[in-house]
């Protein structure tokens, strides 16, 4: 192994020792990629904005988000050191927290498809069309969207602006939480049905690597 390619593999004991500068590490480890693969990249100095519009960088974004998604859902915490009349309430908030984290990875993933497919300079003009949660929206480009599909994108947005994070939409909008359940009940959503829709727009994306290559 090259001496450098050591700083590309995942290290907890670095994070453990500088959380917060471990986890800012990705462009650096990404520049440092590119300089070993040949592509010469001046590492010290600070990302641009261009650099930062990396496919590459989004879409390991998306799948760091993916992984941590189902690693909550997969999981049972145990609560046992809270009454157990409110065990039942934290653990449906465990789960919205890895529903909103399932929205943030098809957001990253779709945006990072919209990069590819725009490319970088277009993308970055146009964004501030894209400043936004609306995954319904985002995902306009993708083929055979049905509506159910349409109703799990609309439900997983409201977990990312605020069902995966607080217990109140916020002052007016009281209506959503019903909306949570309506949408649910009518399209008959269930586990396998979300990530599905979840596999699909990841598998697009490869699609989508490889038409622009």
């Amino acid at each position: 192994m090259h001496s450098l390619e050591k700083h590309l593999l995942p290290n907890r004991e670095v994070f453990a020792s500088d959380p917060f500068g471990y986890a800012t590490l990705a462009w650096s480890r990404w520049a440092l990629a590119k300089e070993l693969a040949g592509f010469p990249v001046d590492v010290e100095r600070p990302p641009t904005t261009r650099d930062l519009k990396s496919p590459v960088l989004w879409l390991t974004q998306a799948h760091a988000l993916s992984q941590a998604a189902i690693i909550v859902l997969r999981s049972q915490p145990n609560f046992d050191h809270i009454p157990v009349s409110t065990q039942g309430v934290c653990d449906s908030q465990f789960c919205a927290v890895g529903l909103m984290l399932v929205g943030y990875s098809l957001e990253v993933c779709l945006k990072a498809m919209l990069i590819i497919r725009k490319g970088i300079d277009v993308f970055t003009a146009e964004e501030i069309q894209f400043r936004n949660h609306q995954l319904e929206e985002l995902a306009e480009f993708l083929p055979n969207l049905s509506e159910k599909d349409r109703a799990m994108l609309r439900l997983l947005t409201y977990f990312v602006m605020w069902a995966g994070r607080y217990p109140d939409p916020g002052s007016g909008r009281e209506q959503q939480a019903q909306a949570i359940f309506a949408l649910s009940e009518k399209h008959q959503i269930a586990g396998r049905d979300l990530f599905d829709l979840a596999s699909r727009v990841m598998g697009q994306a490869t699609f989508e690597i490889d038409a622009s290559e």
